[in-house]
């Protein structure tokens, strides 16, 4: 066999092999930025039922001005987006307003020894509320334009007191 029948085989077997290996990798690193994007999401959702466990949400003024913060937390970052101490005025990847935020207050629910009271809060839904993950590639025809995060929901107890 001659060298010269060999020559250019190499380039080829790249040309093969080059396009599903440069889709797999861009796979790869896109579901690695959805996971991080979702997991952001539930950290700020974490975040903000965090601070209103912590506020008394018996009274209705504390109340709505609790879940004014909370809101801004799980979207901003800070207690008030946009305001001189917020070091962003972007919202949390995939938010885009304070109507994604839904809060519930569930007082005094029964448990095994006694009640409890607990305060909901979930971010994303269905439809113009769910937290969307947009592609770097949008418009390529195997790849959708974004996809929608399930609904986050974290549940805390608050105080009463």
């Amino acid at each position: 066999m001659k060298l010269r029948k060999q020559t250019g085989v190499a380039a080829v077997e790249l040309a093969f092999v080059i396009i599903p290996m440069l889709v797999l990798c861009f796979g790869i690193t896109e579901m690695g930025r959805a996971l991080y994007q979702y997991d952001g999401v539930v950290k700020a959702g974490r975040g903000a039922v965090r601070y209103l466990s912590q506020q008394n949400l018996s009274v209705d003024d504390s109340y709505n001005e609790a879940v004014d913060v909370a809101k801004a937390l799980a979207v901003c970052g800070c207690y008030i987006c946009g305001g001189e101490n917020c070091p962003t005025e972007k919202p949390v990847a995939g938010l885009t307003d304070f109507s994604q935020v839904s809060i519930t207050k569930h007082p005094m629910v029964p448990t095994g020894e006694g009640t409890a009271s607990l305060v909901t809060l979930t971010i994303g839904g269905t439809g113009d509320q769910a937290v969307k993950f947009q592609s770097l590639l949008p418009g390529v025809g195997w790849l959708p334009d974004s996809l929608s995060f399930a609904p986050v929901s974290v549940t805390f107890v608050y105080s009463t007191t």
